[in-house]
């Protein structure tokens, strides 16, 4: 018998063949676990999308997919489709009543014609499982002026009653996620409550907002609804709300303001989706959301609670899924995965354990670490030759002796860069110490009538982005200390203080000064060569920015002679009612603070003597030259009437607008002054404010302005009398 050939080539081709198929098996292992399925949303057959909105079960869109109550229909007549909460036959959930009114004059309107709008179902935005809550579009109230005597009001309802099951169904409007917003020039716009409870009114007041510019489109900004254009209040979490309406009185504008601004609107929407923009205040808006604005659902199971450990859950008990639990809320309870799941707990086996590993910003592994995912959390330890914790980042490699010796020498260095360190500080804190003594620290320590601050607590606001403005004595920077915005300021360089005890009893009197006219003084920090000054914060600038900001505003004739009066009224009780007077020596628009009712302020009283008390001379004059009264700076002599003079010049820039500048002859005052003479005064008076119902009262100002800016200071008024004077004025103009 022949025997076969041998056939040497079989061998290496079956080799080949097992070693391929390997690679294929592992290349598969490996795409599954890349492409895992996604975890589901719904019950097995049942469809999870509508359009481009998913809808998870407990919601489901044909019988068998939805719990009681989660219905949802989808409309192919959109494209794409649209989700909406089932309603019951002839329920709806979203109305609005129009109003066509008239108005015959300012102020005085009446209905002409009232009708239904079209009704709205609940129209699905999206739909969370992990947070229990959708969101809808929800309808927007408006109130637009058609013409110059007629407009039309939307006030709309939203409500969850009309839904399957109605007030006790799942659903409740999110009392937390919403917020009540008006936007207009005068708006102020009322959120009530939706009850249909049996017996109960149809609405129960909630909440509203007040929002005006007094006139003054400027005075609104983008991103800000404080109040200036736009305004928002937060929804009482104090009932279980199923629906909301919004209530927008017509408030009737000048003439003026009719023809671009016709339109305000207001809606209760989701926390931080609007943004106001100056945009929203011009044109026809009411068509400004034609689906509405998205607002928050809360869902649960209603009428029902979580079983407690030892029960056995009931029957329809929701909290399907193996790794989920259960929470009460109001009048039910919501289902959750477990911590380190994630999915849909409301379908059997819902919840998936996380895979950790893939989400490094939330879980975090270093770079020197392996990550290693497991049920209800993940390991990382460190690589081979390393030792540590991955997931603290301290993996640190196992060095060998020469490392050791090397690690040794530069950490004997950073021995001695610490203890150099320590040094240094024990210095700047002796140095600080020996400044805080210096500047009167112990004195005011046992006054307990002020607060001292740390240099450390001021660190965050002494940089240069909060840097405010600058003078002649040095910077202001604002932030926030104990929660509340103040100003800092810090003295130029350079300085020094002449009399501890005398800085410190100037301090002591300063901060018992209270008064709505005057900047008050908070603290001061002394562990700096000069002190630093911490005031409460003024947030509406100065009136010279009012007066010669580039950005001019119109400011009429009631708001300067009140900034007068008010700020004559603070000088007077510095000069006159408080123990020791003060001149502030330093009196100009700059120093004239504005709060956001333009209620003055007067800043810097005092400053300069702070640095030194009770010396009327001084080696020079300290001051704006332009608002310096000619016998202090010849006499180097600061008195009460150096103001007086000061505040003339004050007066001077309010009535005319014109900026006092410097020069060696005064030609500012001295042209006024010399108007005066010639019965041309009329001259220097502002165009803006220069009409014939203003001119006795302007001739008013310029007089009082006159006598104040007399050369002779025996002959000039009191701040007393000035500001009696002038409070009258404001007075007969303002009963």
């Amino acid at each position: 018998m022949t025997t076969p050939p041998p056939q040497p080539q079989l061998l290496p081709h079956i080799l080949v063949f097992l070693a391929a198929g390997a690679l294929l098996a592992a290349a598969a292992i490996a795409e599954a676990e890349q492409h895992e399925p996604p975890l589901p949303i719904t019950l097995p057959g049942c469809p999870d999308k509508c359009g481009d909105i998913s809808i998870p079960f407990p919601f489901g869109l044909k019988r068998g997919c939805f719990r009681e109550g989660f219905e949802v229909t989808c409309d192919h007549s959109f494209q794409p489709p649209r989700a909406f909460l089932a309603a019951v036959v002839g329920g709806s959930a979203q109305t609005t009543t129009l109003f066509s009114y008239s108005v015959s004059k300012p102020g005085n309107y009446s209905i002409v014609d009232r009708h239904k709008a079209d009704v709205l179902p609940v129209e699905l935005v999206d739909v969370s499982v992990a947070r229990n809550e959708a969101r809808a579009y929800g309808a927007v109230a408006s109130v637009c002026n058609t013409n110059a005597t007629n407009g039309l009001l939307r006030m709309p309802f939203t409500t969850l009653a009309f839904l399957i099951d109605g007030p006790n169904g799942p659903f409740l409007v999110s009392l937390a996620r919403n917020v009540l917003v008006g936007v207009g020039v005068e708006v102020q716009p009322s959120a009530y409550r939706f009850n249909t409870a049996p017996g109960a009114r149809g609405d129960d007041y909630l909440v509203d907002c007040h929002s005006t510019l007094m006139g003054n489109l400027e005075l609104a900004s983008n991103g800000s609804c404080s109040g200036r254009g736009c305004c928002q209040a937060s929804l009482p979490e104090t009932m279980p709300l199923t629906g909301v309406s919004v209530a927008m009185p017509t408030k009737t504008l000048n003439n003026s303001l009719w023809v671009t601004n016709p339109c305000s609107f207001a809606m209760v929407v989701e926390d931080s989706w609007y943004k106001f923009s100056t945009a929203d205040l011009y044109g026809n808006t009411s068509n400004r959301f034609p689906r509405g604005v998205p607002y928050v659902i809360d869902f649960a199971i209603r009428n029902a609670r979580c079983p407690a450990k030892v029960e056995q859950p009931p029957l329809g008990y929701a909290c399907v899924s193996g790794n989920s639990t259960c929470a009460d809320v109001t009048n039910g309870y919501v289902c959750k995965c477990l911590e380190h799941y994630e999915g849909n707990p409301y379908i059997t086996n819902g919840c998936r354990d996380i895979d950790e590993c893939k989400q490094p910003d939330l879980y975090p592994c270093s770079s020197d670490g392996i990550c290693k995912n497991r049920l209800l959390g993940y390991d990382c330890p460190c690589k081979p030759g390393m030792k540590g914790d991955g997931k603290m980042g301290t993996c640190q490699p196992i060095f060998p002796l020469v490392a050791k010796m090397i690690v040794g020498v530069v950490g004997g260095f950073f021995i001695l860069a610490a203890l150099l360190f320590i040094i240094l500080l024990r210095k700047e804190k002796k140095k600080m110490r020996e400044f805080y003594e210096k500047n009167g620290g112990p004195i005011l320590e046992k006054a307990k009538i002020i607060k001292l601050f740390k240099k450390e607590e001021l660190k965050e606001i002494l940089k240069s982005k909060n840097l405010i403005g600058k003078g002649f004595f040095g910077e202001v920077y604002k932030g926030l200390l104990d929660n509340k915005l103040v100003a800092v300021k810090k003295p130029k360089i350079g300085g020094a203080l002449e009399n501890n005890e005398q800085f410190a009893n100037e301090v002591i009197i300063q901060s018992q000064v209270i008064h709505k006219n005057i900047v008050r003084l908070i603290g001061c920090c002394l562990e700096v060569d000069i002190p630093m000054l911490v005031y409460e914060f003024i947030p509406n600038g100065s009136l010279e920015d009012l007066l010669h900001s580039n950005k001019v505003v119109p400011v009429n004739i009631d708001v300067r002679l009140s900034i007068a009066a008010q700020s004559a009224d603070g000088l007077s009780y510095m000069h006159s009612k408080t123990n020791n007077k003060v001149p502030h020596g330093d009196i100009k628009p700059a120093n004239i603070l504005l709060d956001d009712n333009f209620m003055p302020k007067i800043s810097d009283f005092g400053t300069s003597r702070l640095i030194a008390r009770d010396k009327e001379h001084a080696e020079n004059v300290i001051g704006d030259m332009s608002y310096m009264d000619p016998v202090c700076m010849e006499t180097n002599l600061l008195t009460e009437k150096s103001d007086v003079y000061s505040f003339g010049v004050v007066i001077l820039e309010l009535i005319s607008r014109k900026k006092a500048t410097y020069s060696e002859n005064n030609s500012f005052v001295n042209n006024f002054l010399e108007a005066q003479k010639e019965n041309r005064v009329a001259e220097w008076f502002d165009n803006e404010i220069a009409v014939t119902s203003n001119l006795e009262l302007l001739h008013s100002l310029a007089r009082i302005a006159v006598e104040c800016l007399s050369l002779d200071a025996d002959k000039r008024p009191s701040m007393i009398d000035v500001a009696e004077r002038l409070l009258k004025l404001n007075k007969s103009r303002n009963p």
